[in-house]
């Protein structure tokens, strides 16, 4: 028993001895060093930082398409609101009583556009102005063709006709028709002063005759046949505001590709501020008897290239893309968020 004791006594001693032995390896492993402890556990890195700045960013970024296409849409709406109310203001000029051409009532051109007017003169058609190409349906049928501009001159003898020079678009004339006329071989239909012999005077008057007879000649028996002046219903207009796409006007070579009303004028010798009118059909032009030129309809003189309908169509369609590419947006997002 007594050798059993100290067995077990010195069997004890020993394990303490290696316990103590092992506890600097056992205690140098397990404690965390006092450096890293000290250290935040929370603290993101730069680099996190401005991974999630672009992260913002490139959202924002997917949701600008849709925002441009809703301002476009937006602004569609503006603008056929704006063409009501222009169309609306030409229709009421335009049932207005038409202006007498005077030089009282023309001081002021600006404010009589879309106003109708009645002028009396006659057509200087060698200073016609061809203003193109402009192209024409005929029954389905596409034709280039011209306009053309004729300065319009008073009679001073017509105290109630037109007392300024004026330029009048006189409608629509084919290509053909336009260089027969630049080259001479056709002229325009123009009324112009002749003398023409009496219906009452003697035969013998119109032959070899008279250089013979003895008869004295009647200071009677010719006269000067004066054709009526040239009636004009227009409206007035101002000049044309050209796209980037239309070249300028050479006046030098004759090509006009657009209405530039001073360019046209000086161009004829005519003041820089003279009035400019588009001739419409009416009765007079009915009648006559060329087919050329045609003169406008007052119904496109109320026409927009973009009618109201048209901006209503496109704010459609704007506001679609615009929501088309927002569900995109956001679809692209929500799958990145299933992906992390």
């Amino acid at each position: 028993m007594v050798a059993s004791l100290s067995g077990w006594l010195q069997l004890r001693h020993t394990s303490r001895q290696l316990h103590s032995r092992l506890a600097p390896f056992s205690t140098s492993h397990a404690s965390p060093s006092p450096s890293s402890s000290s250290l935040p556990q929370s603290t993101p890195s730069p680099s996190q930082s401005q991974e999630k700045e672009r992260g913002a960013f490139s959202k924002l970024l997917l949701f600008l398409p849709g925002a441009i296409t809703f301002g476009l849409g937006t602004w569609q709406l503006f603008r056929r609101q704006e063409k009501i109310e222009m169309l609306d203001y030409r229709r009421q000029r335009l049932e207005m009583e038409p202006v007498t051409c005077t030089r009282n009532n023309m001081a002021s051109s600006e404010s009589l556009e879309f106003r109708r007017i009645v002028c009396e003169g006659d057509f200087d058609e060698k200073k016609s102005v061809f203003v193109g190409p402009r192209s024409r349906s005929i029954s389905g049928v596409t034709e280039n063709g011209y306009y053309v501009i004729t300065p319009l001159i008073p009679r001073e003898t017509a105290p109630d006709g037109v007392q300024t020079p004026v330029l009048v678009n006189r409608g629509w004339v084919p290509r053909g028709w336009r260089d027969k006329v630049v080259s001479g071989e056709e002229d325009l239909d123009k009324p112009s002063t002749s003398s023409v012999a009496s219906n009452t005077g003697d035969e013998k008057t119109a032959s070899w005759w008279n250089v013979w007879s003895k008869k004295p000649t009647s200071p009677k028996a010719k006269e000067i046949v004066v054709p009526p002046p040239v009636k004009v219903v227009g409206v007035i207009r101002g000049s044309e505001k050209p796209s980037m796409f239309v070249p300028p006007n050479d006046p030098d070579s004759g090509q006009w590709f657009f209405v530039d009303v001073p360019m046209i004028a000086r161009a004829c010798g005519l003041p820089e501020n003279s009035i400019y009118a588009e001739e419409i059909e009416d009765e007079h032009t009915a009648g006559a008897k060329n087919p050329y030129p045609i003169p406008k309809d007052v119904n496109t003189l109320i026409r927009y290239s973009v009618m109201p309908q048209d901006h209503l169509n496109y704010t459609a369609t704007w506001y679609t893309l615009s929501a088309a590419v927002t569900f995109m947006a956001v679809k692209r997002i929500k799958t990145k968020k299933v992906r992390l």
